[in-house]
């Protein structure tokens, strides 16, 4: 029998062996050859199934290096936020066609800013929605706005059955009272605890704030906020009519796609001493705003002397937002005669 002997003569270099029988030529099997080819392939492939929705980026959509290695605002140096505040300036030009210059006001000393609103005045005209809009340069398309009016039943404290619909041209419902809702500044803010990357934060005069450029957009502070504050920008906001120019880094610059927004109390004007914009167009004196750790301030008094009440009080934030109601003198009951006042 002829028995055929598979080994190497001496001197004759080993070759490296199919696993189907014969040996490779030059180290790589026709079948390993195709096997790598059609895996490197299907790499290739899902690479490009990716990067694909990248196309439709535009090149606001792409952040530059500068950008992507932005510090965090606490962490910046003077000279770190003007280069900062130079890039949103430029933005500011490219997509509006204006010139800004964009204030960075801090946290005044002995100062905590809190909000009072008068539920036995407001009649539910929703000015202040306007007004907000108008001032923090909120987009129209889409719609997004700040502070919510919900139209309550007397008697009733629940906002779940609370109306966000009803018509201006009918206010105020007799039947009816009116419940503004908007960003209740929490001294224990929830969405400050969720927020993965630090991008909102609660200051020293008690504003929780955000920085647009350090948003991810995850959402959980919308998720997290019980009283329904935050806005999220799914598309591009288109701001309707001219932009307001009187901005601030942390308060009403133009927001970019992606990143969620909220109310600040105006601290582009509270802190430089004026009166958030929603209060100054509060047709019946409904809205009262101060520095809490003023005694002899408004809000101080109010808080002393009225009836207050606190939405949602039972889940632990500690708003620096809160209601009270007139004994005497609102529109539910008869003015207070002179007789009375003198």
């Amino acid at each position: 029998m002829d028995v055929r002997d598979d080994r190497p003569s001496p001197g004759t270099p080993d070759l490296p062996r199919d696993p189907h029988g014969g040996e490779q030529s030059d180290g790589v099997s026709r079948r390993g050859f195709l096997t790598r080819g059609v895996a490197a392939l299907a790499g290739m492939t899902s690479v490009a199934a990716a990067l694909s929705p990248l196309r439709h980026l535009d090149r606001d959509d792409i952040p530059s290096i500068a950008e992507f290695f932005q510090k965090h605002y606490k962490e910046m140096t003077a000279e770190d936020k003007q280069e900062v505040f130079r890039r949103v300036q430029e933005a500011v030009k490219r997509h509006h066609g204006v010139d800004v210059e964009l204030a960075d006001p801090g946290p005044l000393a002995g100062v905590e800013f809190v909000y009072g609103l008068n539920l036995s005045r407001c009649i539910g005209c929703r000015k202040c929605v306007h007004a907000c809009v108008k001032e923090n340069n909120q987009s129209s398309a889409p719609e997004i706005e700040y502070i919510r009016v919900l139209e309550m039943e007397k008697g009733s404290i629940d906002v779940e059955t609370a109306n966000h619909h009803y018509p201006e041209k009918v206010v105020p419902d007799a039947d009816k009272y009116y419940m503004p809702v908007q960003c209740h500044q929490c001294d224990n803010p929830p969405c400050v605890k969720v927020c993965p990357v630090e991008a909102t934060w609660e200051e020293d005069d008690g504003i929780t704030v955000i920085d647009y450029d350090w948003c991810i957009g995850c959402r959980y502070c919308e998720a997290a906020c019980p009283y329904w504050a935050r806005r999220f920008n799914f598309t591009e906001p288109a701001v309707a009519g001219p932009l307001n120019t009187d901005m601030a880094y942390l308060s009403n610059r133009p927001r970019p796609k992606g990143v969620v927004e909220k109310c600040t109390f105006c601290l582009h004007r509270t802190r430089v001493g004026r009166m958030p914009a929603c209060l100054e167009v509060c047709p019946t004196g409904s809205r009262k705003f101060g520095n809490v750790l003023d005694p002899d301030s408004e809000v101080a008094y109010i808080l002393r002397h009225k009836r207050v009440y606190v939405l949602k009080q039972d889940v632990g934030t500690l708003p620096r937002f809160f209601y009270y109601f007139d004994e005497r003198g609102s529109r539910y009951h008869e003015p207070i005669s002179e007789e009375v006042g003198s």
